[in-house]
């Protein structure tokens, strides 16, 4: 059913792709940098104004949620998120569209 379509890149295209996976692999160590610094600086509050009401591990823990999951994504480390899926479904879409054009033809 699927139509196998081969992409040829040039020194153009794997120059960008590679520069745009570098900026990503630079967002997620941005992201993890102000995670490991704001809440390092939460927690010194925290313990610091009202030690006996614990309330600094809501933010570690929901930020580190998405940290983690920012590196999975940007690391390919979960296939959904990863580039073999998302060229997966354009080609899954691009053939839909193709068979829907030539439907009433």
């Amino acid at each position: 059913m699927g139509v196998i379509m081969e992409v040829n890149y040039n020194e153009e295209d794997k120059y960008y792709q590679a520069k745009k996976k570098v900026e990503s692999i630079k967002g997620f160590y941005g992201n993890l940098t102000s995670f490991l610094m704001v809440n390092t600086v939460l927690i010194f509050i925290n313990l610091y104004t009202s030690p006996e009401h614990l309330w600094f591990y809501w933010p570690l823990m929901w930020w580190g949620f998405g940290v983690v999951f920012h590196g999975l994504k940007v690391f390919e480390v979960f296939p959904v998120l990863g580039k073999g899926w998302e060229e997966r479904k354009i080609k899954e879409l691009m053939e839909k569209e193709k068979l829907n054009k030539n439907k009433w033809q």
